[in-house]
């Protein structure tokens, strides 16, 4: 622990932030010092985890925890060899295979820049989840779960036929989970989800694996909110997206997905060291979220900042009156359903000439409130093929290909009318601002188109991106030295093709944009020195260039094909040294790390304050620095008691002044260029940066085991607006105003602790294996603990505090048991 102590000084070296410079008068120096997994594995036994990154993952998540601060646009997800991220994001969304915890478990995970036999890798590492149906044990688990977070129960059917005598093997695998309402109030939770693999054995050498998947899901969303509104209702976990209809709750915010896939995957063993594997995927299916729209009406949401009582002055009665109906009417402080539809059935309107058609008038109650349903629909293929060959008993070499061709579907739907007859399709943000029937049309083809439900409207384009990728790894070993190196090569092309003429934008809204075109490259490598059998260095750094992701290179995709100016890839330096130590009786690793991004962009839209107009903020340049430690150790006190600890501490910090450009975005006209953001050496935020653990575990030789553990989270920042970090923002203010320090100083969330418990039990009987495994985090039921929190983009600073921070409270006690029965 001393060595972890040492570590932990070094990151937690106090840093000093940017300052904005304005000339006359002089803003002073701020000097800010340093004082979601489901599913069986819920029981999070951290026993037998020496890897920082499975207690992360597990205890940590929790909290909102990111290993060494990274997106997970860092890690890389694989199936049957098939990259599964995001196109548009570089994300993985393990919801597309959600309820599939049987069949996805077999897995080889690769922490951080080691070397993978399955693929380059990111920083954050690879996983690569295996279908192939004979390699499922065989026979058959059935099992029900009863949990309190986002599902309330689940049941799940797997069977594995294991390969059969006539070359075959099958699994299959379906679950369901729902909840009518979740642990936060008004949220519900709807999912499906059916999984077969089927194999098929050639010969010696070759075998074909066919896997289909799919996970259906229908849930409420939850909301985040200022400590007012929390504070108001009385619940840290206040959601603003439901109301009552009808005396039944209805949220306005329900994500709806279901884009299954299908993996085709050849097996080929060449010889005895020689493998190929092959593999083909096409994905495709709707995702969408709903969300309120309104014309001529005041946002009708209970949380927004002019619905609370800090709109208004203390000695004001609206202040008074607001507050006394927040704190007693829960029907005040979430969404009218009535009213929606009592407005739109009292609001009779013609419109003449309906799509352009002369003559064409349409008499209706046009909806002022709707829902809308903002669409992703993916049509996606890809191809992978593996190599790997054993030079020897000590080296070997790996290497592969990949593909990726994705069309992603982006468009609006209206959902529901609410009582109303249709919408009128415009938009409403340009139809004030330039009074323009030309301007404020959706699409120049069907001008003044009235939509009904089902219809699209607003914005419909297509977002597409292809990739290659080639990578080659060799692997190295001898008696006091391991060794690896890496290469990869990868070309990115993206371009959007607009399905509507939009007013603002009639030239390069339509169509085919151009394209944008990346050649990319990335290396790394590794070492691993043995001192003794017991004591091992590990070093490994890396060098990548990544190209920019399609939803950050776009300023307004919704509208035009306009792409942030001068883009560039982004530029990543990573390394880390660990040193590591096993026994019969314990094990301890400890690693420090240092990573760079270079040349990032954070692309964000948003109503303007000052400029008194939605924009699109677009923030280039953007450096990030990351570095810390890790520690990780396991101690078999006895054959039944084990102890287990794992911390990590790291800063995550802006390491540049970025650019910002502010373009409106119902027109062309750039609002602001090249605005300097003095945000160097703030926190990233949204995390908390200091996360430990500490338990032990009781393993009885008759099949039972009990663990408990205590947890503790700190060092977290809200996540900063640009904003309030220009000089432009500062113009009117003296140097002695003590709003100054308010405005530029980033919040620190109070640290937090949880203590967890967990166990389980199994029966052999014949051949059937009973038992249950029951988790309890939180076992306090601390909700005070805020994870993380963000400042809003909107900034008024004629009145700092308009618009306040909102928070992200982790949820109190929770609890997962789950009983099986496997034959």
């Amino acid at each position: 622990m001393i060595l972890l102590s040492v570590l932990f000084s070094v990151a937690a070296m106090a840093q000093e932030t940017d300052t904005v410079p304005t000339g006359d008068p002089v803003i002073p120096v701020i000097t800010l010092t340093d004082t979601e997994l489901e599913g069986d594995s819920q029981a999070q036994d951290i026993s037998g985890l020496l890897h920082f990154t499975n207690t992360a993952g597990y205890t940590f998540g929790q909290a909102r925890f990111r290993i060494r601060g990274y997106d997970n646009q860092n890690s890389t997800v694989l199936m049957n060899g098939i990259y599964v991220n995001d196109a548009e994001t570089g994300r993985a969304y393990y919801s597309n295979w959600g309820g599939l915890n049987d069949a996805t478990r077999n897995k080889v995970n690769t922490s951080g820049l080691a070397f993978s036999d399955y693929s380059f890798g990111g920083l954050g590492g690879v996983t690569n989840i295996i279908t192939r149906a004979s390699e499922y044990r065989t026979g058959s688990n059935v099992s029900y779960s009863l949990a309190n977070k986002n599902y309330r129960n689940r049941v799940m059917v797997t069977h594995a036929t294991g390969m059969m005598e006539n070359g075959w093997a099958f699994t299959f695998s379906a679950s369901s989970r729902w909840a009518q309402e979740g642990y936060v109030k008004g949220t519900f939770y709807e999912a499906y989800a059916y999984f077969l693999a089927a194999e098929k054995k050639i010969n010696q050498n070759h075998s074909l694996n066919l896997t289909i998947f799919g996970a259906p899901t229908r849930s409420g969303r939850s909301g985040v909110s200022t400590l007012e509104a929390y504070e108001l209702s009385g619940d840290n976990f206040y959601n603003a997206n439901w109301g009552y209809q009808n005396g039944v709750m209805r949220n306005a915010r329900v994500n709806n997905y279901h884009q299954p896939r299908g993996i085709l995957s050849h097996y080929w063993t060449i010889n005895e060291t020689m493998k190929l594997t092959t593999s083909a995927s096409y994905m495709f299916g709707r995702g969408g979220t709903t969300a309120l729209n309104w014309y001529d009406a005041a946002d009708p949401r209970p949380d927004y900042y002019r619905n609370l009582p800090s709109y208004y002055e203390e000695d004001d009665f609206r202040y008074t009156y607001l507050e006394n109906l927040w704190e007693t009417d829960e029907n005040y402080r979430q969404l009218n359903w009535d009213m929606f539809y009592d407005a739109n059935r009292k609001n009779l309107y013609t419109v003449e000439n309906e799509s352009g058609i002369t003559g064409n008038d349409v008499t209706g109650n046009r909806a002022m409130f709707m829902i809308e349903e903002r669409r992703n629909d993916i049509n996606r293929f890809d191809f992978s093929s593996l190599l790997s060959k054993e030079l020897n008993e000590n080296a070997k070499v790996v290497g592969g290909l990949t593909y990726m061709s994705n069309k992603t579907h982006n468009f609006k739907v209206v959902s529901d009318l609410l009582g109303a007859d249709w919408w009128l399709d415009i938009d409403q943000f340009a139809e004030r601002d330039f009074k323009d029937d030309y301007i404020m049309q959706s699409n120049l083809d069907t001008p003044d188109k009235v939509v009904t439900e089902g219809d699209i409207f607003g914005y419909d384009y297509v977002s597409n991106t292809n990739k290659a990728d080639v990578f080659g790894q060799v692997e190295y070993k001898l008696s006091k030295l391991d060794f690896f190196g890496g290469i990869d090569l990868s070309y990115t092309e993206f371009w959007r093709t607009g399905n509507m003429r939009n007013g603002k934008f009639p030239i390069n809204s339509y169509g085919n944009s151009a394209k944008n075109q990346f050649y990319n490259y990335a290396a790394k490598a590794g070492v691993n020195y043995k001192i003794t059998g017991r004591n091992f260095v590990l070093l490994n750094a890396a060098y990548l260039t990544r190209a920019p992701y399609f939803r950050d290179a776009y300023i307004s995709p919704r509208t035009r094909d306009n792409v942030v100016d001068n883009l560039e890839s982004e530029k990543i330096m990573s390394g880390d040294i660990s040193y590591y130590y096993r026994s019969p009786k314990f094990q301890a690793k400890i690693t420090g790390y240092y990573t760079e991004f270079q040349n990032g962009i954070k692309n964000s839209s948003f109503y303007h304050e000052v400029l008194n107009t939605f924009v699109n903020y677009v923030m280039t340049d953007v450096d990030k620095l990351h570095y810390g430690g890790e520690f990780g150790a396991e101690a078999k006190l006895s054959s039944t008691i084990t102890m287990t600890c794992a911390a990590g501490y790291g800063r995550y910090l802006y390491n540049s002044r970025p650019n910002v450009t502010i373009a409106q975005d119902n027109s062309s006209e750039v609002l602001a260029e090249n605005v300097v953001v003095y945000i160097k050496n703030y926190h990233l935020g949204g995390m908390p940066e200091l996360a430990a653990s500490v338990g032990g575990k009781y393993t009885h030789p008759k099949y039972w085991n009990i663990g408990v553990k205590a947890n503790y989270f700190g060092e977290s920042y809200v996540t900063l607006s640009p904003e309030q970090h220009t000089a432009e923002t500062f113009e009117t203010f003296v140097a002695e105003d003590p709003q100054i320090e308010s405005i530029l100083e980033q919040e620190k969330l109070d640290p937090g602790y949880t203590f967890d418990i967990w166990g389980g039990k199994s029966w052999k009987i014949k051949e059937y294996t009973i038992g249950f495994t029951l988790s309890v985090n939180n076992i306090l039921n601390n909700i005070d603990i805020i994870t993380n929190g963000y400042e809003q983009f909107r900034f008024d600073k004629t009145e700092i505090d308009k618009f306040q921070n909102k928070y992200y409270y982790m949820y109190g006690r929770s609890y997962f048991l789950n009983v099986y029965l496997r034959f």
